[in-house]
């Protein structure tokens, strides 16, 4: 077969990926030199924004509203409600007290938010075994992290349709499984089960979502995915309430996700297509594409023309599996994760020290819905933020103020917060919780377009477990009695200060095409910050023209 691209000379002499523009692929969707043409090239000449294209984005959407159940079903699980305390001999301890007597094991509970039950409450969770409830947290959120590790190393290798029905089909007998336990030991099994079935499916939700957009696409795609992830924050109340117990919460949980087994139906839910041309397996990415290009309202000429010159492409063999070593050569991606993983930390480790200024004892149902509401309050408002104004100023600059925010409203509160009134502290922790939820949600959507589609899975499950990492810092407070909060929040703001410092090493990604090789991911990258900033353009070693001379907070758009 003879090949259509002029410059491509010989198939067989040269399987290395194309050298790309390291500000990122240029926007002018020139073919590459070898291999096929790059996927946005082939969606804007298909026509991006067709019936199947809003389709599939929309099934890659809404199962977020169940992840959010999910997650946030573990603060309904691991509430301790006001209770009195009774030895054997009825000699009353204080309300809300501490025993350590292994005789005690009668609790008089007060009434649950939402819930009749729960763990805590069935087993008597509390006194000397109060240590379970934490462990509990810990174990949930310890099985996410494995599973958005694990299963994203399984995603670039068998794509993100076949992780994602491995997840499901993994962790709802899982969620059965927590909601038939008979002793906490079995429950906390099946909750790390559950936890690493939600982080496996959010990984490869995440990563259909991000590579089926074209550039424009790509946020507010991604911001709607993460508002209908709050939204099932505020729906798993009402559902609650409905429920009673929390057995049949964590049952109607399961059932909802084991749903989503239905998009393992052939043709409703393909594989990711830019994954498929990324690792060169051109026949079936071309049947994905094919229908995407029916009813998108693009010229049928050009789409064939298009199909033609990715079916008369030079026929490289399978992309072999990437080894350890190759990715621990990319300096510069690690780089970009490295950061990014240490900012996604820190935002998701400081936001239950905002939580502490509006902590009462009065009132511990009020006090659960307010801090509960609050919380995903802002986790809302964060999205909206982030969706009106990263594309205008950039994901550079955008973390950069978010952090900054945090940073300021840490200190404050740190430093002053014995000198303000109720008012003001609430206000500053307010501040404080809202940008660090954007800060949080923006380093998880950056890493995903920095990180080069064929490691897409890797990178990204390993930003995901660190996320879920930092949110160990609450259970591990609570372990402690609360003890060192204070110090803990002290050493997190410090480490969000050193974080600004980072920031500003990163590339910038707006409307830029996502890097698909390991060679796209190491040319992705900003100048030395010795260099001038508005001279010119300026060139690698190897005379490749950087285009990413912009200010942090004005990042005009790259030249079409």
């Amino acid at each position: 077969m003879i090949c259509s691209f002029s410059h491509c000379r010989r198939c067989s002499m040269d399987t290395s990926p194309p050298t790309p523009d390291p500000g990122g692929p240029r926007r002018d969707f020139a073919v590459s030199d070898q291999g096929p043409p790059s996927f946005e090239g082939l969606l804007g000449r298909l026509g991006a924004g067709g019936r199947r294209q809003r389709l599939l984005l929309a099934l890659t959407c809404l199962p977020c509203l169940l992840l959010g159940l999910g997650a946030g079903s573990d603060a309904l699980f691991t509430l301790t409600p006001p209770r009195h305390c009774r030895d054997p001999n009825s000699t009353q301890f204080p309300e809300n007290a501490t025993c350590w007597d292994p005789r005690c094991h009668s609790w008089e509970y007060g009434g649950l938010p939402a819930l009749t039950n729960n763990p805590v409450t069935e087993w008597s969770l509390d006194c000397f075994r109060g240590w379970i409830v934490p462990l509990e947290q810990l174990c949930f959120l310890l099985g996410f992290a494995a599973g958005a590790l694990l299963l994203g190393h399984l995603a670039d290798s068998v794509g993100r349709r076949g992780t994602l029905l491995l997840a499901l089909a993994l962790g709802c007998p899982a969620g059965v499984l927590a909601a038939f336990a008979a002793s906490p030991s079995v429950f906390m099994l099946g909750r790390c089960l559950w936890g690493a079935m939600l982080g496996g499916m959010e990984l490869s939700l995440y990563l259909s979502r991000l590579e089926l957009c074209c550039p424009p696409q790509r946020l507010p795609v991604t911001m709607a995915a993460d508002l209908l992830m709050v939204g099932g924050h505020f729906l798993l109340l009402g559902l609650a309430l409905a429920c009673g117990g929390w057995r049949v919460l964590q049952g109607v949980m399961a059932a909802g996700l084991g749903l989503c087994l239905l998009y393992g139906c052939p043709g409703l839910y393909p594989d990711s297509p830019r994954w498929l041309l990324a690792t060169r397996r051109t026949a079936q990415a071309k049947e994905i594409l094919i229908a995407l290009a029916q009813g998108s309202g693009s010229q049928e000429s050009e789409a064939q023309e298009a199909l033609e010159e990715l079916d008369n492409a030079c026929h490289l063999p399978a992309a072999a599996q990437i080894s350890f070593r190759a990715v621990l050569s990319c300096r510069n991606i690690w780089k970009n994760v490295l950061i990014l993983g240490f900012t996604t930390f820190i935002a998701h480790a400081i936001c239950h020290c905002y939580l502490l200024a509006w902590e009462s004892q009065e009132d511990p149902r009020a006090n659960f819905y307010l801090c509960y509401l609050l919380s995903s309050g802002s986790a809302g408002l964060a999205c909206l933020f982030l969706c009106l104004s990263v594309d205008r100023y950039g994901r550079r600059g955008i973390l950069l103020l978010t952090t900054t925010l945090a940073g300021i409203a840490s200190l404050i509160l740190l430093g002053l917060g014995e000198y303000l009134n109720d008012a003001a502290r609430r206000t500053f922790s307010i501040l404080g919780l809202f940008s660090s939820h954007a800060a949080g949600s923006l380093s998880i959507f950056f890493a995903s377009e920095v990180i080069p589609t064929v490691i897409r899975g890797k990178g990204l499950g390993l930003i995901l477990a660190v996320a879920s990492l930092g949110g160990l810092s609450a259970p591990l407070l609570r372990l402690r009695e609360q003890h060192g909060s204070f110090l803990e929040h002290i050493v997190l703001a410090s480490l969000n200060i050193l974080a600004l410092l980072c920031l500003m090493l990163l590339p910038e990604s707006k409307r830029k095409g996502l890097p698909e090789g390991l060679r796209d991911g190491e040319l992705y990258r900003r100048p030395s910050l010795l260099r001038r900033a508005g001279g010119g353009e300026s060139r690698d070693s190897e005379g490749a023209t950087r285009r990413d001379d912009v200010p942090l907070l004005s990042t005009p758009n790259p030249a079409s």
